[in-house]
């Protein structure tokens, strides 16, 4: 039986391998986050949302997920409040077992407990596995963000 908690500073590192182990997945999308580059800062980040209460883990035995979140701020006056939920893994062996949803479930009460009116994520363009779990929990495109290699055969500048 799977349980989420709000878990103490003793399984920073192991939420730490969690994350290398989702940023290392996501470099089969397009990402451009280096792993094991940025253990030691992402170290330091859970350990901030283990005292914020902004850390979640999906516990089945020992830790087969988690979730962080945050409130979104910023220089712009909003006409709303936005939580994000910055990061959401599940163990390979655990996935399709409602985890994912238990954890994104847990994460938007959380932010609803730091008064959001609205949650956003981010999901890579091309992770079609992630998009319809996320449309399947009501999550629709806001905003999307484009790229392009600068070295590239299209030019920015009209007809050049």
């Amino acid at each position: 039986m799977v349980t989420i908690e709000t878990p103490d500073a003793d399984l920073a590192e192991t939420v730490t391998d969690l994350w290398v182990a989702l940023a290392t997945g996501q470099r089969e999308y397009g990402s451009h986050i280096l792993a094991e580059e940025n253990r030691a800062r992402i170290r330091e980040q859970i350990l901030r949302h283990t005292v914020d209460d902004t850390l979640l883990v999906a516990r089945d035995g020992g830790v087969v997920g988690f979730a962080t979140v945050e409130r979104e701020g910023g220089p712009y006056a909003q006409s709303g409040a936005r939580g994000l939920v910055t990061n959401l893994y599940v163990r390979p062996a655990f996935r399709g077992e409602g985890v994912g949803s238990e954890l994104l479930a847990a994460a938007e009460d959380r932010l609803r407990e730091l008064g959001v009116d609205t949650v956003a994520l981010e999901v890579m363009a091309d992770n079609e596995g992630a998009r319809r779990f996320y449309r399947r929990a009501g999550y629709e495109p806001h905003r999307l963000t484009l790229e392009k290699p600068v070295e590239s055969d299209t030019h920015s500048r009209g007809d050049e």
